[in-house]
């Protein structure tokens, strides 16, 4: 029997976010999932240590804006983006996982717990990936982002 959801997150232009559980019927824990294209804007000799920098400012921003009432202030951040292959020009992959672990159990279809989530990802969307000075973010490896809706109104 699947016990295991997952649920896709809109509003991010430049990037695919999901959050999900791995056991819904009691549900500890939910990861979050982002993943994007990274492109280095300038040329560094250290990626290394740029990298641990993202990782720590990710941390940070999290433990910042975390809703204290449904998660505990511990989380584990596993950022995958690999150092060795990072050249000016060229866009490397990365993912992102986040595992949030709840004080007390909710329903995982809840609105509320939607909503917890979608704030927390754009709080750390404003704080680390829109304002980086080291990678500029996209959608896919040949650079598209989504597109917004306009409303067309008539003349």
């Amino acid at each position: 029997m699947k016990k295991g959801k997952t649920t896709k997150l809109t509003g991010f232009r430049n990037s695919k976010v999901s959050y999900g559980t791995v056991d819904s019927k009691e549900l500890k824990s939910i990861y979050l999932n982002i993943q994007t294209w990274a492109q280095p804007i300038e040329e560094y000799e250290r990626w290394d240590r740029i990298i641990l920098n993202m990782t720590r400012s990710i941390k940070h921003s999290i433990y910042n804006n975390i809703d204290k009432h449904y998660f505990d202030t511990k989380f584990i951040v596993d950022l995958d983006l690999r150092s060795s292959g990072l050249q000016l020009n060229k866009k490397s992959f990365m993912n992102l996982e986040i595992n949030l672990f709840l004080l007390e159990p909710i329903d995982f279809k809840s609105p509320k717990l939607k909503k917890v989530i979608k704030k927390l990802v754009k709080d750390l969307y404003d704080d680390v990936l829109i304002h980086n000075e080291h990678f500029k973010f996209y959608l896919t490896k040949n650079g598209n982002i989504k597109k917004q809706k306009v409303k067309m109104g008539i003349v």
